[in-house]
This record gives C-alpha cells, sequence and structure tokens, in this order.
C-alpha cells in the first residue's frame, strides 16, 4: 500500500540527500490532520539529528525528492516540522480499480502455521448465559473472526464449567426443593430451570447463616458451617469420588443447560471448533499438580492441600488442591491449557475473560512454566472490563442477573417499536419484517458492546443502542440498505458501472475522503488484529457510514449528467457498501439489503 511506498522513497531520499541509511524507527508517516491539504504526513522532526538542519528545509528538501522520484505524489506542503503529502489521482485511480469490485478487499488468505486458539464463553453449568456472557461471547467470535482477516489460523474453544461447588448447589437445591420438575414439565428453558435452583440455594443459605448467627456463632464460622453448604460440599467430593447418584443427576442437570446454551448461542451466530469440559480436564490438572509435588515444585501443608510458592515472584501462595483432595479452578485450567497444547501446538492461547481474573492467568503462566513448559510465554489473556445497565451492578446468586435471551428480547421489541414508529418500512411482509427486527436487534446489541475499547467498563443502554441516527448498528445497517438501494435502482434504469479512465479520473474532496477511508481498510484490520479490539473495526465503519451520508447528500448520483463521474460515484457507493458489509461481517453483524 501507499505508506510502505512512501516509506520506501523516504529511506532513498535520506540516503541520497544526506548520506545516511534511515532506522526504521524514525520514519513516521500518518494521516493528514484535516485542516491541512494533504493525504499523508511524514513528522520530520526525528529526522533533523540526520539531516542536521531546521524543521522546514529539511521537509522542503524532502518534499522535492518525494515530487520528482515519486509517481504516487503529486504536490507537497511544509507546516513546521510536519511534511504534508498530496498524493496523485492517478494512485487513487489505480486503487480504485484493483480493489473496488474485490470482495475480500483487506483480508489476508490463512497462513499454513501453528494455530492461534482463542478461548470464549465458558460459562458455568449452573446458570443461563447473561449480559456479561454476551460481551465475551460477542468479544471471541469477533477477535476469531478478526484475527482471520488478518491471515491467522484460528481455533475457537469453549471450556464448559460443568462441575464444582456451585454446580453442586444447584444440584442440591433441586434435590431438596425441586420435587421432580424438568424443562419439559415447566415449559422452560433447562438452563433457566437449574439457574432458579441456584439462586434458591443462595436464599436458603442465607437464612441459615441467620439462624446460626442468632444461635451465638460469628458471620465467619456461620458461613463455614451452614448445613446447606457442608451438603454441598459433600456432594463434590462424592462425584469426585465417582458416586453413582450424583453423576446421574449431574449429567441429567447439565443435559438441561447444554439444551438451553444451544438455543443462546444459535441466536447470538456463536459456535465453537471445539469444547473442553471441565470434568474432562481437572484430572490432568491432578497429575500435573502431583507431578511438581513430586519434584518439590509446590508443596503440602499440614492439612493436606497443595500449594505453589509464589512470593519471589512478586505474587503470593496458591491453593492447588484442597485438603480434601478436591480441586480448584486452578487445577483444571492447568489440565486444560496442558491438553490444548498437546492438540494444537498452537502459537499463542488467548483466554477472554474479564479483568477480575488477571491475577488468576499470571499465576497460571507462572505455575506452569515452573512445571517446566516454556510454550506458557504464549498464554495472553484478553481482559475486558465489566457491563452494567443504567441501573447497576448484576449478581447471579441473589437473581438480578440480566438473562441473555430476555435482553435479546428486549432488543427485538425495540427495535420493533422504533421502526414501526418511523414508518419507513410499511411494504414488507410479516415474515420480512420479522427478520429484519432480528437483524437490526442483534446489530444494536452487537456494535454498541464491540464499540468499546475491550479494557473499558461500560454500561449498555437497549434504547441508546438502537437509534438510527446515533452511533449504533442500525445507523450503519441503515446505510449499507440506502447504498444497495441505489445500486438497485441504477440496474433497473440499465445502467452498467464500466471502469473509468485515469485521465478522466478526478474525484471531488468527499470522494478523496471515502478512498483514502476505503484505503486504510486494510491497516484498520491489522490493528485490530495485533491489539485484539474489535472497537477499531467498529468505530472505522461508523466513520466511513457517515462520511458516506454526508457524500450522499451533497452529490446527485443517478441524476449526474456526466456519465464518467455518474459510473465512478456507483462504483465508489458499491466499494463503500461492501466494505461496510465486510466489516460488520467481522463484528458478527448482518447488514440489510433494503429497509
Amino acid at each position: 500500500m501507499i505508506e510502505q511506498l512512501l516509506t520506501k522513497t523516504l529511506q532513498n531520499a535520506v540516503k541520497e540527500i544526506y548520506g545516511q541509511e534511515l532506522p526504521k524507527k524514525l520514519s513516521q508517516i500518518q494521516k493528514t490532520r484535516p485542516e491541512f491539504e494533504g493525504d499523508l504526513t511524514i513528522v520530520v522532526f526525528p529526522l533533523l539529528r540526520i539531516s542536521r538542519k531546521g524543521p522546514e528545509q529539511t521537509a522542503e528538501e524532502l518534499g522535492q525528492y518525494f515530487v520528482e522520484k515519486s509517481k504516487e505524489v503529486d504536490s507537497f506542503n511544509v507546516i513546521k516540522g510536519f511534511l504534508n503529502l498530496v498524493i496523485s489521482n492517478t494512485y487513487w485511480h489505480g486503487f480504485f480499480e484493483a480493489s473496488g469490485n474485490d470482495k475480500s478487499f483487506g483480508f489476508i488468505n490463512p497462513a499454513e502455521s501453528a494455530p492461534m486458539v482463542v478461548e470464549f464463553s465458558s460459562p458455568n453449568t449452573n446458570k443461563p448465559l447473561h449480559l456479561g456472557h454476551v460481551r465475551n461471547n460477542l468479544l471471541g467470535e469477533s477477535v476469531s473472526e478478526i484475527l482471520k482477516a488478518s491471515g491467522q489460523n484460528v481455533v475457537k474453544v469453549n471450556l464448559v464449567n460443568d462441575r464444582g461447588i456451585h454446580i453442586c448447589k444447584s444440584m442440591l437445591a433441586w434435590q431438596k426443593w425441586g420435587e421432580g420438575k424438568t424443562p419439559e414439565t415447566e415449559d422452560m428453558k433447562g438452563d433457566k430451570l437449574v439457574g432458579d435452583y441456584y439462586v434458591k440455594f443462595d436464599k436458603e443459605y442465607k437464612k441459615e447463616i441467620e439462624s446460626l448467627i442468632q444461635k451465638g456463632s460469628t458471620k465467619e464460622e456461620a458461613e463455614l458451617n451452614a448445613p446447606l453448604l457442608l451438603q454441598a460440599k459433600q456432594m463434590l467430593k462424592q462425584w469426585e469420588e465417582g458416586e453413582k447418584g450424583v453423576r446421574e443427576l449431574w449429567a441429567e442437570m447439565n443435559g438441561w443447560v447444554y439444551a438451553g446454551f444451544d438455543v443462546t448461542y444459535k441466536r447470538m451466530g456463536i459456535d465453537f471448533d471445539k469444547t473442553y469440559y471441565e470434568s474432562d480436564t481437572y484430572l490432568l490438572g491432578k497429575t500435573i499438580v502431583e507431578e511438581g509435588l513430586e519434584k518439590g515444585i509446590f508443596f503440602k501443608k499440614d492439612d493436606g492441600s497443595v500449594w505453589c510458592d509464589l512470593t519471589a515472584d512478586g505474587l503470593d501462595e496458591k491453593l492447588l488442591l484442597r485438603a480434601d483432595g478436591t480441586s480448584v479452578y486452578m487445577t483444571q485450567d492447568l489440565g486444560t491449557a496442558q491438553l490444548r497444547y498437546d492438540d494444537y501446538h498452537p502459537s499463542d492461547l488467548i483466554y477472554v475473560v474479564g479483568n477480575e481474573q488477571n491475577y488468576h492467568f499470571d499465576v497460571l503462566k507462572l505455575v506452569l512454566k515452573k512445571t517446566g513448559r516454556a510454550w506458557a510465554e504464549n498464554i495472553h489473556h484478553l481482559n475486558y472490563g465489566m457491563v452494567e445497565l443504567p441501573d447497576g451492578k448484576m449478581k447471579s446468586r441473589e437473581g438480578t442477573v440480566v438473562d441473555a435471551d430476555d435482553l435479546m428480547d428486549e432488543m427485538f421489541e425495540t427495535a420493533k417499536r422504533t421502526t414501526e414508529e418511523l414508518g419507513k418500512f410499511d411494504n414488507f411482509t410479516f415474515e420480512e419484517s420479522k427478520h429484519l427486527y432480528n437483524i437490526l436487534s442483534q446489530g444494536a446489541l452487537k456494535y454498541f458492546i464491540l464499540k468499546v475499547d475491550p479494557k473499558r467498563n461500560m454500561t449498555f443502554n437497549p434504547q441508546e443502542s438502537i437509534d438510527f441516527n446515533g452511533h449504533t448498528g442500525p445507523f450503519i445497517q441503515y446505510t449499507h440498505a440506502r447504498i444497495k438501494s441505489v445500486l438497485r435502482k441504477a440496474a433497473e434504469a440499465g445502467i452498467e458501472i464500466t471502469k473509468m479512465d485515469a485521465v478522466d479520473f478526478k474525484p471531488e474532496t468527499k470522494e478523496k475522503s471515502l478512498l483514502r477511508m476505503l484505503h486504510e481498510y486494510p491497516q484498520i484490520i491489522k490493528q485490530s488484529a495485533d491489539t485484539l479490539s474489535p472497537a477499531l473495526i467498529a468505530n472505522f465503519v461508523y466513520d466511513l457510514a457517515r462520511e458516506f451520508n454526508q457524500f450522499y447528500h451533497e452529490f446527485s448520483i443517478l441524476k449526474d449528467a456526466n456519465n464518467s463521474e455518474r459510473n465512478f460515484r456507483l462504483g465508489l457507493s458499491a466499494f463503500v457498501g461492501n466494505t461496510i458489509q465486510s466489516a460488520m461481517g467481522l463484528l458478527g453483524i448482518v447488514v440489510p439489503e433494503r429497509m
């Protein structure tokens, strides 16, 4: 692309004019600021140590060289220490003709290399997917697609946390108060049914704590000795020992949850190449712990619990096995990491997990490295901030979490109400309207979440997310439908979009602005992949849609008397439409053909 060409010319200029090689770090090329004339700007200040001249003189000398030696540069101007280059219409014509109809524009073919394994979702089988899972799933899916677009070989995996004390809490509550209820008898999704009993456990557990406190126990003693918790711990021990009745109940209730998860995943457009289960990985984790214990890497306390001392690494002592021999999260994550390595020998292991687990992943890498697993260095934690609603935080145990299915239902109704109020879609059939509302609601939800940098906390506002005139998915979707409408009308009028001769190619300011933005798309994909941030794609495609709408209102397209200009504008519109569809696809968002 043009940046590489200009960098090469700049290197040649420095060598010919000043007799020195240009270090790569001194080559700074950026977009020209809107208030100045030009397309790309070279920052001259870092070069003064080589030129031994003032910034203006250095910039003038380099500018003259570019105009004389580079066919890509038409002219230049100097603003203090900034050399602003005007790229030639010949270059923009070549770019437009080469890329305008390329449906894979910006994408790099996957390399024959070790895969990048991306783990996301990681639900617990004691509750339905909620708003926090929505951000996790959307990030994981989008990051995976962006990495693929950047040429990476990607494997998407899910780790289902299907065992542990929290699972036993739901099981125990169902045993005590379920009265044989099933998803079929209650006509409800299985993950919701099981989640209700997780909430029931917490309510009854709190009652027991209060009762023990009234009888003289401290709060800490009551929390540890409440009968329900002791029973749940006993059930976990029975599960790990393979007790038949506990295992059968566990399998049945997990089956209910998996069926519920599948419905939610399908609705969100999420899929995986492989699913791991904690029940299959924790034993390997235990083996790794035993191995480390034998080698003296870990140590056992008097109560029989196994620990890893990380104090010399600036952390603390980390529990790996409880005193009763049952495993903890770290145990299964050790086993899962080893399984992933054995399965794929990946170049990177990327975990999409909330930032409250930063410490956990620091420990995971350290523990694995201490056991001699050098590949642990390739573990990367894509941490993300919390997502809340305008009325505050959510808590699973207290039943105040916003269910993902309920949220999507609300988004559908909001999309339906908003579009009907606008009154622009009255010519749709019932099924077409339903399909459109689904596309808009999913686009609104996904875009609103993905436009925020992953590391930032965010507040999700359903009503704000569906605004057709705001920084939203529906605004971009509507822009795409507008472009498709223009192209349909052109086809109906028998207008054939033909190539434009370079000599006639003289784009107006807005047209050139769109070309510049389109030209950036491959680099945006690369930056997004490097930083694991779909927000870069999301904000790029919004800016592109906004710029197109300004162009659309400023220029006539179909009614232009000059056929050459008309064809160019139609071709440019199609190029923008294809790029919007491509970029939104990387966010997991479908764009409609008409609205």
